[in-house]
């Protein structure tokens, strides 16, 4: 299968709310806009996607209606302590606070409106425990 994009969508029972936050908090812009689904697209990288449904649409199989469950989001940004002071200045509950992991990243966590956590990473050097478990060219920098 060749695959011309990919991008992950979260079931909810409030677009509008789900579509907010991410506009809000993130930085994306519809690309695409419904009461039942919005497409939208980082103001920042137009490869970087994601989408927000009603849960219970009709486009969903009966047994897969809900809400999402069990998902975290990653984003890499280039700056994670500067979106961590936005973020806890605008009020977002931080799950976990910001620090330095010794697998390689500085991160913190939070979560969205339908609780679907959100980690936001700056790729960091591993400590030398870590390191050799990293592919030569995968080694964050």
């Amino acid at each position: 299968m060749k695959c011309t994009q990919y991008y992950p969508v979260i079931m909810t029972g409030d677009v509008a709310a789900t579509t907010a936050f991410y506009r809000d908090h993130f930085r994306f812009v519809p690309a695409f806009e419904s009461d039942w689904y919005v497409h939208l697209q980082s103001s920042e990288d137009e490869k970087v996607n994601i989408a927000i449904l009603q849960g219970d649409h009709e486009t969903i199989p009966a047994p897969a209606r809900g809400k999402v469950s069990g998902l975290l989001l990653n984003f890499e940004v280039e700056d994670v302590d500067a979106e961590y002071d936005a973020m806890k200045a605008a009020g977002l509950d931080i799950l976990l606070p910001l620090r330095d992991e010794p697998f390689g990243q500085r991160h913190f966590i939070t979560r969205d409106p339908n609780g679907v956590l959100i980690d936001v990473i700056k790729p960091i050097p591993p400590s030398a425990e870590f390191l050799a478990q990293y592919a030569a060219d995968a080694v964050p920098a």
